[in-house]
């Protein structure tokens, strides 16, 4: 079964209480603000801090957005592992709770072969009863899906798409142009800089970070192109691409999102992993999220 996804999806952080334990009731007032804004929910991935999430954890956060969005939206969650076999076990329990697709990162820190790649996605989407997209971000796994392995791959019945973050144009017309001729096998853009260019060229949507920030100006860029006004379309990427190059010289997402978050009033808790923000830091964010506030106004 193939479904199409289309428009936004919100790579949805993952809300911490003072404890950093799961605020499961902060999770559902972030979705709701993404339902306000027309979005789906991608969640479980890089914004989500899956790396930091243990797998109760991670079953707790999907399900969180399973019965928050109730049908609302579509519902993607991130499965992921290093191994085959932990892979399978996770994706299991979470298509069990009634996601739309699930979404598979490369294994990460072990480099794998091409080849090896196909027999781990193939392992996966043989077993699972949800549809299955490829997730390529070769900066932080230090693997590379292949146009080529990707068109391979779209062969499967239960493989749908891919997400690429590998953040370039070069990459996502590689996955264009290798896959424009397999129905139903559909392209998703990860970078936020690339959203209106990747519905311009062929991508049926984009899971973005930077709409857990901005949700209405994420989602106009694809509200306006799906109208048909492209010109508003490319204007309302200029200003998201000029909020992504302000808050991403600070830091990295996903803790530079949550800072955004929380100067906003939102809460939603530090991030767990290893980051710091000095004075300056948080002032240079603080002014980003100032400027975005009196452009909403």
């Amino acid at each position: 079964m193939r479904n199409n996804i289309k428009g936004v999806l919100t790579a949805i952080v993952t809300p911490f209480d003072a404890e950093g334990d799961l605020n499961l009731a902060g999770l559902e007032r972030q979705i709701a603000r993404q339902l306000d804004a027309g979005n789906g929910i991608f969640c479980g991935g890089t914004n989500g801090e899956f790396f930091v999430l243990n797998e109760e954890e991670k079953i707790a956060v999907t399900r969180t957005c399973v019965e928050t969005v109730a049908g609302r939206a579509p519902v993607v969650a991130h499965i992921g592992e290093i191994s085959t076999r932990d892979t399978l076990r996770l994706g299991k329990h979470i298509a069990s709770l009634g996601v739309d697709a699930v979404s598979v990162i490369t294994p990460y820190f072990v480099p794998l072969k091409q080849n090896e790649l196909v027999a781990h996605y193939t392992a996966i989407a043989d077993a699972l009863s949800v549809p299955v997209f490829l997730y390529n971000i070769p900066a932080r796994t230090g693997n590379t899906i292949e146009p080529a392995t990707a068109r391979a791959l779209a062969e499967h019945p239960n493989i749908i798409g891919i997400k690429d973050s590998a953040g370039s144009y070069e990459s996502l017309t590689g996955f264009l142009n290798a896959v424009k001729d397999i129905d139903g096998f559909d392209v998703l853009n990860g970078p936020d800089s690339l959203i209106h260019q990747g519905f311009v060229d062929g991508c049926s949507a984009c899971i973005s970070g930077l709409a857990n920030v901005a949700p209405a100006a994420i989602n106009a860029i694809w509200a306006r192109f799906n109208a048909g006004d492209i010109d508003g379309s490319r204007r309302a990427q200029e200003s998201v691409t000029q909020l992504r190059t302000d808050l991403y010289s600070v830091a990295f997402s996903p803790a530079a999102v949550k800072k955004a978050l929380q100067l906003m009033g939102e809460d939603v808790g530090e991030s767990r992993y290893a980051v710091a923000f000095n004075a300056q830091q948080q002032q240079q964010i603080r002014q980003t999220v100032t400027t975005l506030l009196n452009s909403m106004a």
